[in-house]
């Protein structure tokens, strides 16, 4: 069964990690390619401005399966620590580089427990909507383990060096109240709310020209590690690129002529 679910509407689409039984735990190098894709398939279709990504069921993603990681046999240890390494690499390393790269924004919905290498997912989406009833935690070092997939960089950079260091070290979760008041996430909804204040942020953002989406989407991402001279370097040569659009040019026009913009993502 295919561990990632992937909706169409308009201009968004909905990415569902769809194994509510095990509280979308991610246990195989195929559920990493699963989900990998389907990020993959909105980043490639023009048509896509937004990716709501969330869980099935009561979970957001409980991260990796630990029976899968006991036996051997899914995305963590392999027999030899050459393999180990190699399986990371190529399994949840592959779903952390992917959400980092497209240019399509994404929104988290967080409907229940983010946990581990599912919190570090929900974090890389650029905006974060927390169910009230979520918990989050980077629990690695509870089972013995460190944040293999990148989540040191991940935690640190969403709410810095010390905030990051006491979820690491302690293990421990938190509610979405604290998640919100250290920036962890966006804002709180009603769990039988989620998905609509997710939607109704997405259609905030699909209104807007795909183009000039996708490229602000970028610099966002390159303002994370880049000197301001280059992003001013980078914003001019994007900038150069959005001027000669179709939509930049119905943009003006329609606000000079007092009506409502038709974009085409022109």
């Amino acid at each position: 069964m295919t561990f990632a679910t992937y909706e169409k509407t308009g201009r968004i689409a909905v990415v569902t990690m769809s194994r509510p039984e095990a509280r979308n735990a991610i246990g195989t190098l195929e559920d990493c390619r699963d989900l990998s894709n389907a990020l993959m398939r909105a980043h490639d279709d023009p048509e896509i401005s937004v990716v709501i990504l969330t869980g099935a069921g009561k979970a957001f993603c409980s991260g990796g399966d630990l029976k899968a990681i006991r036996e051997r046999t899914g995305i963590g240890p392999q027999s030899k620590p050459d393999g180990t390494r190699a399986n990371y690499r190529r399994g949840v390393q592959q779903i952390i580089r992917t959400l980092a790269d497209i240019e399509v924004a994404t929104i988290a919905a967080i409907n229940g427990p983010a946990i581990g290498l599912g919190l570090d997912i929900g974090i890389l989406c650029d905006i974060r909507i927390a169910g009230a009833s979520a918990k989050l935690a980077s629990s690695f070092v509870k089972v013995g383990i460190i944040p293999g997939d990148g989540g040191a960089w991940i935690l640190t950079q969403a709410i810095g060096p010390a905030r990051a260091a006491e979820m690491i070290l302690t293990g421990d979760s938190i509610d979405a109240e604290e998640a919100a008041r250290i920036g962890l996430v966006n804002r709180i909804a009603p769990d039988d709310q989620l998905m609509a204040e997710a939607h109704k942020l997405a259609e905030r953002i699909a209104v807007n020209p795909p183009r000039a989406v996708r490229l602000a989407k970028r610099l966002l991402r390159e303002s994370q590690h880049g000197r301001l001279s280059d992003i001013m370097e980078l914003s001019a040569a994007f900038q150069a690129l959005a001027h000669e659009t179709a939509d930049h040019k119905e943009a003006v026009d329609a606000f000079s002529e007092k009506r409502s913009p038709k974009f085409t993502g022109g």
